[in-house]
């Protein structure tokens, strides 16, 4: 297989198959690999019905070894194992979390790009309920499935400023529903006013809280980070968004920088104290914003031309830790073969 590894956007390819294990009898199955692209249910699928469904997203880097490594693979099977609890699933233990994550890798070694491309291997482990159930209820079987497939930069033009749009006519998640766990119907609720916002030329949705819409909650798919001339990294506290592992290593970073770390609730006013805002997520890593529109206000950060500093120092580091050209300072990378 020829790929131009350096072309690739943040799209599905196929590969070789995917990982699966079941849960029924109140115990899972060890995994197998399933050289298929499809997957047989029942059509009365407890996850097709009530949603009983939830996923997780991770990456997987090579270093200029040749050896491939995933990214805390520990926190998204503690991050699943906990959306999985909200809506009444079974999470599969993180011992066989990483176990299938890993099988799924290993039976498609050849799809991880290479050191030096920029591209990644996205692994997206799923939770979904399988059980036949007409009836409102939980499923009492589930399906884990680990997909894998290698990709480029979220956006075409890679790490470059763009617009968002305050959607306050919509609201992603309840301060007390499902906005804390990364199940399907967060991200259904969030499309429509996604297609409006890039309708009127805006690339990227930001959520104000449901209750007043006075506070940030997050972006469409990502945490909401500013920084300020202080030294300060400031990212939104609030039960309705979910806590991203990339901004948890962010801000492990920008505090080994001297930054203080603060996790509060965010007043839209404070906007105009920024003087760098990102979007964070495992997709596109950080997103610089030039710019947030509500109604006719707008707020400005920085050049819309290019990042700003913080940010892409942020960015530079991380990808530096994953790519294994410096220092990994908190065991953060596992690798394939132990």
């Amino acid at each position: 297989m020829t790929t131009d590894w350096k072309s690739l956007g943040f799209e599905y390819l196929d590969t070789n198959g995917y990982a699966i294990a079941r849960y029924r009898d109140g115990s899972w199955s060890a995994p197998e690999f399933l050289a298929s692209r499809s997957l047989e249910m029942h059509v009365a699928a407890n996850c097709l019905h009530y949603g009983q469904a939830c996923f997780e997203g991770l990456k997987v880097f090579s270093h200029a070894d040749g050896n491939a490594f995933l990214f805390r693979p520990q926190l998204n099977a503690q991050r699943m194992a906990g959306s999985a609890e909200r809506v009444c699933m079974v999470a599969p233990p993180q011992e066989l979390f990483i176990e299938t994550c890993k099988l799924a890798i290993e039976n498609n070694r050849e799809f991880v790009p290479p050191y030096g491309t920029g591209a990644s291997l996205y692994v997206r482990p799923l939770l979904i309920g399988t059980q036949a159930t007409i009836g409102l209820s939980p499923s009492e079987e589930y399906v884990f499935i680990v997909m894998v497939t290698p990709v480029g930069a979220y956006y075409k033009d890679g790490f470059s400023p763009v617009k968002a749009l305050v959607v306050d006519d919509y609201d992603r998640a309840a301060p007390q529903g499902t906005g804390q766990a990364k199940v399907a119907g967060n991200y259904a609720a969030g499309m429509k006013p996604g297609l409006i916002a890039k309708q009127k030329g805006f690339p990227i949705a930001l959520f104000t809280d449901a209750k007043e819409h006075k506070y940030i909650d997050e972006f469409g798919t990502s945490n909401f980070i500013g920084i300020t001339s202080a030294r300060e990294y400031v990212t939104p506290d609030s039960p309705a968004i979910l806590q991203s592992i990339t901004n948890l290593t962010l801000q492990a970073i920008a505090e080994s920088e001297g930054y203080t770390v603060q996790s509060r609730p965010i007043a839209l006013e404070e906007l105009a104290d920024f003087s760098e805002v990102g979007a964070c997520g495992t997709a596109a890593i950080i997103t610089p914003i030039c710019s947030i529109q509500r109604d006719d206000q707008e707020w400005t950060f920085g050049s819309a031309d290019q990042a700003g500093p913080v940010l892409s120092m942020l960015l530079e580091k991380l990808q530096a830790i994953q790519y294994g050209e410096i220092a990994d300072p908190d065991d953060w990378l596992m690798p394939l073969a132990e």
